[in-house]
């Protein structure tokens, strides 16, 4: 059966290269560029599906030399070689489970502060790193959309393209509210306290989306921009802002040298959520796609991250928690993420999340 399935996979991986050879291939982008993506997927399956074949069979090879001569040192080795095919193995079941229509896309996530003044605003930064470096880790680009520092310290929102592959299928699970529990540093009276971040991602849709924009639908504003980016920014008011009126979404770029640029980027965005929106078959899917959280506090929380009096982690949906908030923090989420995935696999289970303080 095993051998039957790669067969498949390679014959198909065949058809799209010798797709790709065609006179006027590329006669159609849209078209080509998905193509070529696919066939660049496939590949990467093939190829690491055969890696983990061969280091099966060096694994079996090596633990039979250590019978056959009752060689102890080579168990160091083969624990190595067991702990690398068990990783890459998981690797390759998670990117099983990601089976969306825009999985494989770059993803677009906005954090916005909620009601806490600067320890919300300081909350947000720390999130912001934490993609970061999660997209650091991965070997994905990070770009910076749309910047608005907080009032003392920290950000009060911002707009980040993570570029990579499956960026989007591995990002979609932190999509809501974010909850930090600590002893605040801008509390005098060292008191402990809880500030929330809400998460949004979306798909980064490149191509022509089949989607109308009525005129008198939106509303457009220029701004400055703030935040890092050189002084050319603060200059001119070429930061977009663009308001569906009928939804209520909201999308900003600031990141372009141009205002055109910065509306046509903002408009893409837009397109994409509106896109998306149609889409689903119910309010439910709709309203957690549109990226809108009704209230950016207690109660509607994703993710609790504890750090006084006791650290721990813990994702509310998925009941997955950990108690290294440090290593969290630094970007290692896959955690949470696989967590995720696991569960949408299983048909969104409630109760496993349950509650904590």
């Amino acid at each position: 059966m095993k051998d039957v399935v790669l067969n498949d996979v390679m014959n198909l991986e065949e058809l799209l290269e010798r797709r790709i050879e065609e006179p006027g291939f590329w006669d159609n982008p849209e078209r080509s560029t998905k193509l070529v993506r696919e066939a660049k997927h496939l590949k990467d399956e093939v190829d690491t599906f055969r890696e983990l074949e061969q280091e099966y069979e060096d694994i079996q090879t090596m633990i039979q030399m250590g019978y056959e001569e009752n060689d102890a040192s080579l168990i160091p080795e083969i624990q190595e070689m067991l702990d690398h095919f068990s990783e890459t193995l998981e690797k390759m079941r998670m990117k099983l489970l990601l089976s969306g229509e825009y999985d494989g896309y770059d993803a677009i996530l906005r954090l916005n502060a909620g009601a806490g003044g600067t320890e919300s605003c300081d909350w947000c930064s720390m999130l912001y790193r934490m993609y970061c470096r999660w997209a650091e880790k991965k070997g994905f680009k990070v770009e910076v959309l749309d910047y608005l520092d907080g009032d003392e310290a920290g950000i009060k929102s911002v707009t980040i393209q993570i570029s990579g592959e499956n960026a989007y299928g591995y990002l979609r699970s932190e999509h809501g509210v974010h909850r930090l529990v600590r002893i605040s540093p801008f509390n005098a009276a060292g008191k402990r306290q809880t500030s929330f971040v809400s998460c949004d991602v979306m798909p980064d849709i490149k191509e022509d989306i089949d989607i109308e924009i009525n005129p008198d639908d939106i509303r457009i504003d220029t701004y400055r921009s703030s935040g890092a980016g050189g002084q050319h920014i603060n200059k001119t008011s070429s930061a977009i802002r663009i308001t569906h009126i009928p939804t209520g979404i909201v999308v900003q770029c600031q990141n372009e040298r141009s205002q055109f640029q910065n509306k046509d980027k903002a408009m893409q965005m837009l397109k994409a959520k509106l896109y998306l929106l149609k889409q689903q078959e119910n309010a439910e899917k709709a309203a957690d796609i549109r990226g809108e959280v009704t209230e950016i506090g207690w109660g509607n929380q994703i993710r609790s991250y504890v750090m006084q009096p006791y650290t721990m982690v813990k994702d509310h949906r998925t009941g997955v928690e950990t108690g290294n908030v440090d290593s969290v923090m630094d970007g290692k989420i896959d955690i949470f993420i696989n967590g995720y995935l696991k569960w949408l696999s299983l048909g969104c289970p409630k109760g496993l999340g349950g509650d904590d303080e």
